[in-house]
């Protein structure tokens, strides 16, 4: 019993260290995978660099997409969308108080 007890503190630290930072992680990354995949068509997004565009085209075959911009076409990754903030320029506006 007690070499448990010399154990359950550093078994306490991984559970913490679990939930509170590699559990919200990996639910993110599944959050941006299933972002990437229902990306389509005329959606309106922002790049992780801050590039706003329009999806022209999608690539399924090396996983790219072609954004219109007010300088022309430019071809992305699509790991290369910011999910927030796409999701910030597609909200509803709210009215100020």
């Amino acid at each position: 019993m007690g070499d448990i007890g010399q154990f359950l503190p550093m078994i306490l630290i991984f559970v913490v260290a679990y939930f509170f930072m590699i559990r919200p992680q990996m639910t993110r990354q599944k959050n941006e995978k299933k972002f990437a995949a229902e990306l389509k068509r005329g959606d309106r997004v922002v790049t992780k660099s801050g590039l706003h565009g329009k999806i022209m085209d999608l690539n399924d075959k090396d996983f790219s997409c072609i954004l219109e911009t007010m300088a022309g076409k430019l071809k992305f990754d699509r790991s290369a969308i910011s999910m927030e903030m796409s999701n910030k320029l597609n909200a509803p506006a709210t009215a100020k108080k």
